[in-house]
């Protein structure tokens, strides 16, 4: 059985006991397995005041939002090219296509499957994600990436507390700060900044990037 058909079987029992649940995880399984290295990215929840009950895989395979998804791309498409570099007008403009053609090969996993607002409540997040734990811990054991990239304060931790991904953690910066650990044999995750972080496009590419070469240089 493959991942996709995983993942339903999963959130058909999941979703019974968590109104507005909003469906995640591999958007394109072929495109996923051929891809080198396998993105996991980890976020919070969906911004959906709406009520939710809708399929992230599906919009983020339609292009998803720019807000979000244009630095996601960027990420996508640098690490595809380390040890390349790239510059920054060669990223600056992401049309829809773009991002169509980039995120079809990631995971994205939100620990809260519910909808919030723009604005997470840690609370509601550390309460509904634990009360999700077993769920959560199922879907994570489906994806084996190469790379966990958890966007956004305290996602990390968030993710740590609640799930066994591998090696009990052994933290390390990277020369410029950025906080990482090897899960199992030449597999990271990196804790970073949320793709909507309040800083320069440039400097949100730039600071993940960088470090990622660092770490992999290092395997």
């Amino acid at each position: 059985m493959g991942i996709r058909a995983l993942e339903e079987e999963l959130f058909a029992e999941w979703k019974w006991n968590r109104p507005g649940f909003v469906a995640d995880g591999v958007v394109d399984e072929d495109a996923y397995h051929a891809s080198t290295p396998r993105l996991l990215f980890v976020l919070k929840e969906v911004n959906d005041p709406g009520g939710g009950e809708w399929d992230l895989r599906q919009f983020i395979l339609e292009g998803g939002r720019a807000q979000t998804w244009d630095n996601v791309t960027r990420w996508v498409e640098g690490v595809r090219q380390l040890p390349s570099d790239a510059p920054w007008n060669a990223l600056k403009n992401i049309s829809k296509e773009r991002r169509r053609k980039a995120l079809r090969s990631i995971v994205a996993v939100n620990l809260k499957k519910s909808p919030g607002g723009h604005t997470t409540d840690p609370a509601a997040l550390a309460t509904i994600a634990a009360e999700d734990k077993a769920f959560l811990k199922r879907q994570f054991s489906l994806y084996e990436p190469d790379l966990v990239i958890c966007c956004g304060a305290d996602t990390s931790n968030t993710l740590h507390r609640l799930i066994d991904i591998g090696a009990q953690p052994e933290w390390k910066a990277t020369s410029r700060g950025i906080w990482y650990h090897e899960f199992r044999p030449g597999k990271f995750v990196v804790s970073f900044a949320h793709p909507e972080a309040r800083v320069a496009d440039c400097l949100l590419y730039y600071g993940l990037i960088d470090a990622l070469r660092e770490i992999l240089h290092a395997i």
